[in-house]
């Protein structure tokens, strides 16, 4: 059996721009993510993270360049491709509650008037078990914490089932516990062959990951974290220039013209 039998790809990028109406936000990407495989974007706002996630899922048209997603155009798929991003309109439509919200997620393989079968229903009840918001089900989603609501829109997104699963800052309001529930659940999707692409701020959870993306409205790297991570590719990233003490990365001075971080952090400084 071929390699490429082997690892499909999941996600191939050639020349590739990307960005709002006329407006290129990143230009010339070049990248190949195969089934199984997790890819980590990292950088500031307005970097293209959430650009490029968006253009992955279908709602944003590339400005240039070809995409292909699960060996076709982005949305011609929409049952195997699961997107979570930063704002979530569906908190807004009232009564739904939590089951409702993760229910949502069978609706691209039955249609909104679908009626929901025994196995739709098993993968709802166990998403929302790994993410410990099973409690939750009957819960009006207005009534829940940003933490609980973070934690069920997660479900819905693995309640999919998804070949690709997009996550844009899933960590956003979750507490330690959580963001180490779903960091394993999203390598146990890997190892189920499923493709993972997760926009985050933060290199330590990057360094989980197969490959890591480096973005500043360009790509300023692209490979293993662990190779990638140096004092320049961090400086053109983020503005700071960092070293690894024990296995960690230490922040020890910013960008000249901005503040000074002072005593060394994990992670990228914010101020």
């Amino acid at each position: 059996m071929s390699e490429r039998h082997l690892h499909p790809v999941a996600v191939l990028a050639r020349g590739l721009s990307i960005g709002h109406g006329r407006e290129t936000v990143v230009a010339d990407l070049d990248f190949r993510l195969e089934a199984g495989r997790t890819l980590a974007l990292v950088g500031s706002n307005g970097s293209g993270k959430t650009t490029l996630l968006k253009t992955l899922a279908g709602l944003l048209p590339p400005l240039a360049g070809a995409v292909e997603v699960l060996g076709g155009r982005p949305l011609a798929s929409p049952e195997r491709v699961a997107y979570m991003g930063q704002f979530h309109p569906s908190s807004f439509m009232l009564p739904l509650r939590a089951i409702d919200i993760v229910r949502m997620a069978r609706f691209a393989r039955h249609g909104l008037l679908g009626r929901l079968g025994t196995a739709d229903e098993i993968a709802v009840q166990e998403a929302m078990a790994v993410m410990g918001v099973e409690h939750l089900a009957r819960k009006p989603l207005n009534t829940l914490s940003g933490g609980q609501r973070q934690k069920v829109f997660l479900a819905q997104t693995f309640a999919k089932e998804a070949d690709l699963i997009l996550l844009d800052e899933p960590a956003a309001n979750l507490d330690a516990p959580a963001q180490a529930v779903y960091r394993r659940f999203v390598r146990k999707c890997a190892q189920a062959g499923k493709a993972v692409v997760v926009a985050t701020h933060d290199i330590e959870e990057a360094a989980d990951y197969d490959w890591t993306m480096l973005l500043a409205r360009r790509v300023v790297a692209f490979g293993p974290c662990s190779e990638i991570l140096t004092p320049q590719s961090l400086m053109a990233t983020f503005g700071i220039v960092g070293q690894f003490q024990e296995g960690r990365l230490l922040i020890v001075e910013r960008e000249h013209g901005h503040q000074a971080c002072g005593e060394a952090h994990e992670g990228p400084c914010k101020h």
